[in-house]
């Protein structure tokens, strides 16, 4: 239904951390865009539009998409400027996909960033007020992932153990990946004997407050097989929105999760049924270390109840049956502009085999990346080696 097939045919990450004073937005920005310009040797002479995300209310910001625009490549070229929350770097990349889709450019280039160092997004979020009950939640985003962690181990007898083992994973996978933020190497009783935020939230269960900035290069079908000596293709992708609150978290018995959506209609579209055999790693959005358990099985890759049992097996490490962010994750680096264009580059790489040290150690041919954010929403991308 659309003109163009869409490939990613370049990708830049910068560094990821928590301070960086010595360099501003510009120059971050710029940092990721020339490291994708060169992934896909081109030039910025060479990219038609230009989609730009990042959170400019969390930092005290307004349109600095206009205010960065030399930085990024896009003054004097068409854009879309994304403003979503969490899901800010997936739903970049879907509308840059739909600029090339359309074939209203052959190129885009897709940036995520958040600089937290300069203004810090938790008094955003922690003054977030409930539009039920008209009363601030004082703990913002931390009450939602609190209420999922419960919710989970309520349903299926997951345990704190089992969170301090994807934890204890995640520092490993991000030790190993120069990009991410936080690389300390942890055990599961360093992840159990962390200070409590919100039960059973402890500080190294949530993710953290990242700064950073993720660079995309999309293209059609006959330009990236020209340009690109290894294009990762974006087969599918689907965008999921939640009813607020009780859909999200299942208060009645017709559960049904923005989650639980994505991954079915992803899955039918392109016949898969039994994704953990058809896709071979899962760069998920996992803003707590209940959700990946929990979403495995909202998102079809386990029956419920199993999440936190493979878990326990190890079947998500690296090295792996199906490794689950390789990268580190949502986890380990959470610079929220970029962070679900994290996970779609991510993937990508996996796909080329270009991740180092990160490197799955099975073959990709298909990989998934979620975004998860807004007003509980899921976006959800299928990646793949080839056109078929």
């Amino acid at each position: 239904m659309h003109k163009n097939r869409v490939a990613i045919v370049g990708i830049g990450e910068t560094l990821h951390s928590s301070r960086r004073p010595y360099v501003n937005d510009g120059e971050l920005i710029y940092d990721a865009v020339t490291l994708a310009l060169n992934d896909a040797n081109l030039s910025i002479r060479d990219i038609d539009s230009v989609a730009i995300g990042n959170m400019d209310l969390f930092e005290g910001h307004y349109l600095n998409d206009a205010m960065l625009s030399l930085y990024s490549g896009a003054n004097g070229k068409p854009g879309f400027k994304m403003n979503t929350g969490g899901t800010v770097g997936t739903m970049t990349v879907i509308e840059g996909w739909y600029q090339v889709a359309s074939g209203m450019a052959d190129t885009c280039l897709c940036v995520g960033w958040e600089k937290h160092d300069e203004a810090t997004v938790t008094p955003c979020i922690s003054t977030i007020t409930d539009p039920a009950i008209d009363r601030p939640f004082c703990v913002g985003a931390l009450s939602g992932l609190a209420v999922i962690a419960i919710d989970y181990m309520n349903r299926t007898g997951c345990t704190v153990e089992h969170a301090a083992m994807v934890r204890a994973n995640a520092s490993l996978n991000a030790a190993r990946n120069p990009n991410a933020h936080l690389r300390d190497k942890y055990s599961v009783k360093d992840v159990l004997n962390a200070r409590m935020v919100l039960y059973p939230l402890n500080l190294l269960t949530v993710c953290p407050t990242s700064l950073g900035a993720c660079a995309v290069i999309l293209s059609n079908e006959s330009k990236a097989k020209k340009i690109a000596k290894k294009p990762v293709w974006i087969k599918d992708h689907v965008s999921i929105h939640s009813e607020y609150g009780g859909a999200q978290f299942g208060v009645n018995e017709k559960r049904r999760t923005s989650h639980i959506e994505a991954g079915a209609q992803i899955f039918k579209r392109n016949g898969i049924t039994n994704p953990r055999k058809e896709t071979q790693v899962f760069e998920m959005y996992d803003p707590s270390a209940y959700c990946i358990p929990a979403w495995m099985e909202d998102f079809g890759i386990c029956g419920i109840g199993e999440g936190w049992k493979l878990v326990e097996k190890g079947a998500i490490a690296l090295e792996s049956e199906y490794p689950i962010n390789p990268s580190g994750g949502t986890l380990c680096t959470n610079a929220i502009g970029d962070t679900a264009m994290m996970r779609v580059a991510e993937a990508a790489l996996q796909i080329r085999g270009d991740a180092g040290e990160h490197q799955v150690t099975r073959e990709v041919k298909q990989a998934l990346a979620s975004g998860f954010g807004g007003s509980y929403w899921t976006d959800l991308f299928l990646l793949s080696k080839t056109t078929d």
